[in-house]
């Protein structure tokens, strides 16, 4: 539901929709590079890539079955779908696909893509506020 005094920036552009989704897409390479780094694994492109590809899907399912290009800055439902889609989806990808899932690994991705991909929603929202706010005073 799209309200009225939602600033024209957050409305859906071909750009706005391109720039959220690349986001996303850097954000979730982050988590995996950040999680190979943080365990010493090797082969640093395809290893993240390989790390990186369930959670990718996932976040690419949530987009596509729920079309969050509408608003794909929106905390709820876009950016909350983002991150479970990514962690439900990619967990499911990565078990049916032999790669290791274990409880501490969700936690921790739930955590780290949470901050990833609803923060700096929260984050332009607030800048998008203070902007509006400093136009009106």
């Amino acid at each position: 539901m799209r309200s009225t005094e939602e600033p024209a920036t957050l409305r859906s552009t071909p750009r706005l929709i391109a720039a959220t989704a690349a986001a996303d897409t850097v954000l979730i390479l982050t988590f995996a590079a950040i999680g190979r780094d943080a365990h010493s694994r090797g082969e640093p492109v395809a290893g993240v890539l390989l790390t990186a590809w369930p959670f990718l899907a996932g976040a690419a399912a949530a987009w596509l079955l729920l079309r969050l290009w509408r608003r794909p800055l929106a905390l709820w439902p876009a950016g909350v779908a983002v991150w479970l889609g990514a962690v439900g989806i990619g967990m499911l990808l990565r078990a049916s696909t032999g790669q290791a899932v274990v409880l501490p690994f969700i936690i921790v991705a739930l955590l780290s893509l949470a901050v990833f991909l609803l923060g700096y929603r929260l984050l332009v929202a607030g800048l998008l506020r203070l902007r509006r706010s400093r136009r009106q005073g």
